[in-house]
């Protein structure tokens, strides 16, 4: 062997490497994330690796780790979706299985990971994903695994930081939806319930019915009087007017009433809330004048294109990733605070869930608005 060689060989044997994965579900400016990751940490001399499916692809045999370069991320700025793939349900500590009997139960196969990590002799795992995600995050760290974070949630309920990318995708994309459903909702007299995502923080809902221009506007942190909302449409009936816009959070509930779920929260799975449009539509049925007719927008907020703003928030966040781990300052989370993307601890992602506050300067905006949020 070659001097030459010998020294391209241990400079390769001593370059550091990183591993990324997306946990939790997808959000628009995912890919973003990665291009900016991966260009700026291969410009900085790591080796840049990605799990496919979140940690699905560390878990499940045969391994699916890809090495990524920055061909791999030429062109995906625009695309939705991850080119690495997501998993919401592969938690290394409560994996789904099935037991002898052929019940299902989850079992822990963190040590699988740790081993794997190991054997591809990875120095920092990079996590992007939401409080679940930053919750197994922290459990690793602890386990002594060198841990860097990007918040993701189009719902925007990480205390870490000001504002998580793709938040502003799903209120572009609901206020686009409020926008078509107020000229057909003016056609027919109609009463128009949209039903938007943010599970128990109200961001979306609050934020599109504002851009909007909705009438009712009901999130799941202020339960809501459904006589408050009568009374708002009948205010709106008018000859010049009949119809009503109501957007409503998946997680919001009546007063005295209960969150509307296809499934409970289970061995650390979480529940997934669906129906508070309907539940709505069946308090109202019979005391108004209108049809009512919902729509659940679902998974359309998730997809597409990401918007600009997510775009330049994805890659801020990614090209301040690469740079923690290059300086070996992890267990960290990277996170937009004012106008500046800062480094925060692990532990502030994982605090408090930030929820819409009642007393807080966008509910007050819309009730100057005369928007109705079924409470005083």
């Amino acid at each position: 062997m070659t001097d030459d060689n010998l020294a391209r060989e241990q400079k390769e044997e001593t370059v550091r490497r990183v591993l990324i994965l997306n946990g939790g579900g997808d959000a628009p400016g995912l890919n973003a994330v990665l291009r900016a990751f991966v260009k700026t940490a291969t410009g900085l001399g790591l080796q840049v690796y990605g799990s496919e499916d979140g940690f699905a692809g560390l878990i499940e045999e045969p391994t699916r780790v890809v090495r990524l370069m920055r061909s791999d991320v030429r062109g995906i700025l625009p695309k939705g979706g991850s080119i690495l793939g997501c998993s919401d349900t592969a938690d290394p500590f409560a994996y789904g299985a099935t037991g002898p009997d052929g019940a299902s139960k989850t079992i822990d196969v963190s040590e699988r990971v740790l081993a794997k990590l190991d054997e591809i002799e990875i120095d920092t795992l990079v996590l992007v994903g939401g409080g679940g995600t930053m919750n197994i995050g922290m459990r690793f760290a602890k386990l002594g695994v060198q841990v860097v974070g990007i918040p993701k949630a189009i719902g925007n309920d990480l205390a870490a930081t000001d504002l998580t990318f793709g938040l502003d995708s799903a209120v572009t994309t609901a206020t686009a939806a409020i926008d078509t459903l107020h000229s057909t909702g003016e056609a027919h007299d109609r009463v128009m319930v949209l039903e938007v995502m943010g599970h128990d923080a109200g961001w979306i809902a609050l934020m599109s019915g504002i851009a909007g221009g909705a009438d009712v506007i009901l999130i799941p942190e202020i339960p809501y009087d459904v006589d408050r909302v009568i009374e708002k449409i009948a205010e709106r009936s008018s000859p010049s007017g009949n119809f009503s816009i109501i957007v409503v959070g998946e997680g919001s509930k009546p007063l005295g009433g209960t969150v509307s779920s296809i499934t409970e929260k289970h061995d650390q799975l979480p529940q997934r809330l669906d129906g508070s449009g309907f539940q709505l539509a069946r308090l109202l049925e019979g005391r108004i004048d209108h049809e009512i007719r919902v729509t659940v927008l679902g998974h359309l907020q998730r997809g597409g294109s990401p918007s600009s703003f997510d775009r330049i928030l994805g890659t801020r966040f990614g090209v301040r990733a690469a740079e923690l781990c290059y300086h070996d300052n992890t267990g960290q989370v990277v996170a937009l605070r004012g106008q500046d993307i800062v480094a925060v601890p692990l532990e502030a992602a994982v605090a408090n869930l930030k929820r819409v506050p009642p007393d807080g300067e966008l509910v007050a905006v819309a009730h100057a608005l005369g928007i109705e949020l079924g409470q005083e």
